[in-house]
């Protein structure tokens, strides 16, 4: 697709099986292109025992399963990659052990010149935005000049995070990043996920790239 596409963050704390049905409705709503199963601080043993229930059904969808952090639980769960945004070690150790065969992204950086190191890596992508950062209304200043930023000047994909409310979606794809992230504004509509979904993919498609000179 010639424009941003979705990025689903998961909940800090979920019951699988209850948020395998709510991801059933999302891909029901339209195209999502990952879904980051992100539990900090847990064991890898909760890790895998939640990615065995969530992986099958996110490749299912036809999205990228995503695990943060835990390259063990990735493995063992056949996700398509991991998150990593530990350390500048942590990270090349993950490429080297997944590459080329899965997807190794990495972010959560203040400064630029740590953006370019982790990009130097040879990292899939780049995330701009705090995972553990209370969400509000709005996407944060910082994440959005930085992915502006970052769109422009260099050929790694980037996702932004975006706000809780769908009505952040235009600011973030304006910034030209190829994935746009969502937690709040899709876990908290109820059962209204599928509508969710399928506005923020009718709201991102009028927000094309510009064609290739």
């Amino acid at each position: 697709m010639n424009r941003p596409r979705l990025f689903l963050v998961t909940p800090p704390e979920f019951a699988p099986g209850d948020l395998a049905e709510k991801l059933k409705l999302a891909f029901a709503g339209g195209d999502v292109a990952c879904v980051l199963i992100y539990m900090p601080g847990a064991a890898t043993k909760d890790i895998q025992a939640a990615a065995s229930v969530l992986v099958p059904v996110i490749q299912e969808g036809g999205a990228a399963a995503i695990v943060y952090q835990d390259t063990q639980a990735t493995g063992r769960c056949n996700a398509d990659g991991v998150h990593v945004d530990t350390s500048l070690e942590d990270l090349k150790l993950a490429i080297e052990s997944f590459q080329p065969e899965r997807i190794v992204g990495s972010g959560g950086t203040k400064l630029k010149h740590d953006a370019m190191e982790l990009a130097e890596t040879g990292v899939d992508y780049i995330f701009f935005g705090k995972l553990d950062l209370a969400e509000k209304e709005n996407a944060h200043a910082k994440t959005l000049t930085g992915a502006a930023w970052w769109a422009e000047l260099f050929e790694t994909p980037c996702v932004a995070m975006a706000g809780n409310t769908l009505d952040t979606l235009g600011e973030v794809a304006a910034t030209g990043v190829d994935f746009v992230a969502l937690k709040d504004a899709v876990w908290q509509s109820g059962p209204e996920i599928s509508a969710t979904i399928a506005e923020a993919n009718r709201i991102l498609e009028t927000y094309p790239f510009p064609e290739a000179d």
